[in-house]
């Protein structure tokens, strides 16, 4: 999946996420774009392909219903006039810096070369070091770019509804944040790449523009110190220009000859030819080589990063898409306890898995499990150890260790690893206590306690007239805690 198939693949997620009430994206527009893509990819595609199709096909349709949301997911694509803009002013802006010494006077010891050498050395100690860290398990931490990132787009809900964005206010803040965790790996890749190409540059910038400057004006080579004499002044010119003098092969002149050439000192320069090839070839050797080549390490890392940014699929988003294309439909086993429920909740209930598993998963609702055989699963349950399994009970019953505790730890371990979800139906207490929300409050913390030991959190609802999104909502981030 490249970078703009995994953009659109985010911002589509965030949509069906976000938008869970269908004010812009429906369930059968979810149904739609899976039903076509599978009919593009055809059957055997990779789940990369089919999600990433799937994601075009829709936003296809989006770009006419919401043009000011779409045209924020394209301005978060890349641009690579950026990267290009930023190496070229990197070069211009080397070539213009004529502070090498004072006019056509080059003081050996003079920062800008000085400083662009310890600088290119320091930011390779820096590599070294993040290097070591990455070995040791320290990941690099984006948590801060990302709530910038975030408090700008929560500043820019404003002003992009007032251009026609439809979708509710916080889809904008969960697009960036989710989008920069996905592309904050290729982000430092490519950028970098960028800073590197662009440090390399500015160093040719440097070389070239005294060496252009040269044809037409002659420069003068000296030193002068506060604090270092001839012999200091020898040590630390041999140790900083030992790369260019073995390049060029030129050796640098004796501590006598060094402190002819102290301004002052008449005669106070010399011809400044040697000094420049010394220092370009330095400047070749510590900063271009080794930038080039971590320029290149990074684009090869940016390419292999690019072309998979989305590379897993196994959390309970993508396996609900993937479900729906994979020719083999899921079958869902739902097992109540002590519970008969109603045609028309069996009916909640089947929207509600559809909705999370698509339209082809196959439900199986059991004969319930009675008082006293908590320890046996019925004989129509399918348990396969991979598709979900859900006990099903009834908030008007009392939980109690013995009963529906033992019934959920017969159960998982029946189930052979596969997740264990437990939906408890408020359907028949809302018939009988519709009205006392402190009662319904306090049963369902009953619930809660009673399966807290096992790591379980029921999940609430009334199926008779489930509430589709806060179900897919509280089901699919339990499986998601499950996987």
């Amino acid at each position: 999946m490249n970078e703009r198939e995994a953009l659109l693949t985010t911002a589509l997620r965030v949509v069906e996420t976000v938008d869970r009430d269908g004010h812009l994206w429906t369930d059968e527009d979810r149904a739609w774009a899976s039903h076509a893509a599978a009919e593009v990819v055809g059957e055997g595609a990779s789940p990369a392909a089919f999600v990433a199709r799937r994601a075009g096909l829709a936003f296809e349709r989006l770009r006419s219903r919401d043009q000011a949301f779409v045209a924020a997911v394209d301005g978060l694509g890349w641009r690579p006039w950026i990267g290009t803009a930023v190496i070229v002013l990197a070069f211009l802006a080397g070539v213009v810096i004529d502070h090498l010494g004072g006019g056509q006077r080059i003081n050996l010891l003079a920062p800008p070369i000085l400083g662009l050498l310890v600088w290119n050395l320091t930011v390779y100690l820096l590599i070294v070091v993040g290097w070591l860290r990455h070995q040791l398990g320290q990941a690099p931490a984006w948590s801060t770019v990302r709530r910038i990132l975030v408090r700008w787009a929560t500043g820019r809900d404003g002003w992009l509804r007032q251009r026609g964005m439809h979708l509710p206010a916080s889809v904008l803040a969960r697009l960036i944040s989710d989008w920069s965790t996905v592309a904050a790996p290729l982000y430092a890749s490519r950028a970098t790449r960028i800073l590197h190409l662009a440090a390399a540059l500015f160093a040719v910038g440097v070389v070239a523009g005294f060496y252009l400057r040269g044809l037409a004006f002659e420069y003068r080579a000296g030193w002068e110190s506060t604090f270092l004499g001839s012999e200091a002044v020898h040590r630390l010119l041999a140790l900083m220009l030992a790369p260019g003098v073995w390049l060029t092969g030129q050796p640098l002149p004796d501590v006598e000859a060094l402190a002819a050439i102290r301004f002052g000192v008449s005669p106070p320069t010399e011809n400044a030819a040697l000094w420049l090839h010394r220092l370009a070839a330095t400047i070749v050797i510590v900063v271009v080589a080794p930038r080039l080549l971590l320029a290149l390490l990074n684009a090869l890392i940016e390419r292999q990063r690019s072309a998979d940014l989305i590379d897993r699929f196994d959390d309970p988003y993508f396996q609900r898409l993937l479900r729906g294309y994979r020719s083999t439909p899921l079958n869902l086993t739902v097992i109540p306890y002590s519970y008969h429920p109603l045609p028309a909740a069996l009916a909640g209930l089947q929207r509600v898995l559809a909705r999370i598993f698509g339209s082809s998963a196959a439900m199986l609702c059991t004969p319930p499990v009675s008082y006293g055989e908590e320890d046996a699963p019925p004989s129509a349950a399918r348990l396969d150890g991979n598709s979900p399994v859900f006990a099903l009970f009834s908030l008007a019953a009392t939980p109690e260790n013995e009963t529906q505790g033992a019934f959920v730890r017969a159960l998982r371990s029946f189930a052979s690893g596969a997740p264990v979800l437990l939906l408890v139906d408020e359907g028949p207490w809302r018939a009988r206590f519709a009205a006392d929300e402190r009662r319904l409050a306090e049963r369902r913390s009953a619930w809660r306690a009673q399966f807290a030991d096992l790591a379980l959190v029921p999940i609430f609802l009334d199926l008779t007239t489930p509430d589709l999104a806060a179900a897919q909502s509280e089901i699919e981030r339990r499986l998601e805690a499950a996987g």
